[in-house]
């Protein structure tokens, strides 16, 4: 079977949009989940000042130097295990944190939502996270 230029162009390019514009709805995902649930800490422009600040042990961090802070690369294993949190939960609901255990509480939507591969959906709201907090990295 013979493809004419013309048509692996238009193949290449049907791709590369449908790439973008996943990348997009992974970036409104993870900023719609930061919004629900890390501003009340971290504040909307996360850089801590949440509404909960007041009532928390210690400050929340500036999420937005994580790569300043790190050598100037976003730190994405470090930030999903602290998100994810699953790894710690032994040591009680918030581990030795304050931070929630979101991957314990993303794994219990996806049960109560039947969802049919729990773990695919904690994998997706993580990583919607991370495309978000590396976006508004500081530059």
């Amino acid at each position: 079977m013979k493809f004419s230029a013309k048509a692996l162009i238009l193949f290449a390019g049907a791709i590369a949009f449908s790439g973008v514009a996943l990348g997009q709805q992974r970036l409104d995902l993870g900023k719609s989940e930061y919004e629900a649930k890390c501003a009340a800490c971290h504040g909307m422009d996360a850089r801590g000042g949440g509404t909960l600040q007041p009532h928390l042990v210690s400050e929340p961090s500036d999420l937005t130097t994580l790569s300043q802070r790190y050598g100037g690369a976003f730190p994405t294993e470090m930030v999903w295990e602290t998100i994810d949190g699953r790894a710690t939960m032994a040591m009680g609901p918030h581990g030795a944190r304050e931070m929630p255990l979101w991957g314990a509480t993303y794994r219990m939507q996806a049960v109560a939502q039947h969802a049919p591969a729990p773990e695919w959906y904690v994998r997706e709201k993580i990583v919607a996270l991370l495309d978000y907090l590396a976006s508004i990295q500081q530059r």
